[in-house]
């Protein structure tokens, strides 16, 4: 049986290269090439290959935004240019990596490691799942974040986020004119946003403090946000602690 595999990676040169590689393998039947994260993700969910070498800076979306969202687990060889946290994910979860420029000799090996797991069956969701969450603990501020929504994929300016709210093991993110389930923490939206930007104001809310209209004494020294569009959250005293300073109220 032969082992569907795809590409998706930006750069031209390395799909080449990468095609090269693999047409020393009988095993392996090459299924198509992908140069950004958007149409890489619709193969993935349409193709549902065996065998997937991603990159992980690409246009639109990155290659973990593509983890994150797709719903078909095959096996993955990353490709990277240095990246001490990614790598750290990778050898901590048994993930192989093609750290860029490689040698023939170290995609082989990639390759039968990819090979042997499809033949035992291995669990490589578990793998991605463990990969994601080691990268969620990656020390760096984002910027945006990729939400599905049915067939829909939305990418979210952090500018665009009104306030996040906790939803069960989910949290929802509001915008203007719209809201969107995402399964992450909001210990995750709390320590990886811009924090003179985004505060949290009480266990269930972090708010975006440019979309503060004002703060109403409601009782008991308990106060509310009053948000740009009129709507009302509950702040806690050290969230009010911390709105105070952020508006230098």
């Amino acid at each position: 049986m032969k082992i569907r595999t795809i590409i998706i990676e930006d750069e031209e040169p390395a799909r080449i290269l990468l095609k090269n590689f693999l047409s020393s393998f009988s095993e392996i039947e090459f299924s198509g090439e992908f140069a950004d994260g958007f149409s890489g993700l619709k193969a993935i969910n349409e193709m549902k290959p065996d065998l997937i070498f991603l990159d992980i800076q690409m246009p639109k979306l990155t290659g973990f935004e593509i983890l994150e969202l797709t719903e078909h687990k095959p096996v993955i060889i990353f490709t990277t240019a240095y990246d001490q946290y990614a790598i750290k994910a990778f050898e901590a979860n048994a993930t192989d990596y093609l750290l860029k420029p490689f040698t023939r000799e170290r995609f082989g090996e990639a390759v039968e490691k990819a090979i042997k797991k499809l033949k035992n069956n291995d669990n490589e969701e578990k793998n991605i799942k463990s990969v994601l969450k080691t990268m969620d603990e990656k020390p760096e501020l984002i910027s945006r974040i990729a939400i599905r929504s049915g067939s829909k994929i939305h990418v979210i300016s952090a500018d665009d986020m009104v306030y996040i709210e906790a939803d069960g093991d989910y949290v929802k993110i509001h915008i203007k004119d719209a809201s969107y389930l995402k399964e992450k923490t909001m210990k995750f939206f709390e320590s990886h946003l811009d924090p003179k930007q985004f505060i949290r104001i009480h266990r269930s809310y972090i708010v975006n403090v440019n979309m503060i209209q004002r703060l109403e004494y409601y009782d008991k020294e308990n106060y509310v946000a009053v948000l740009k569009n009129n709507i009302q959250l509950k702040v806690s005293s050290s969230g009010y602690k911390m709105l105070r300073d952020a508006l230098k109220l």
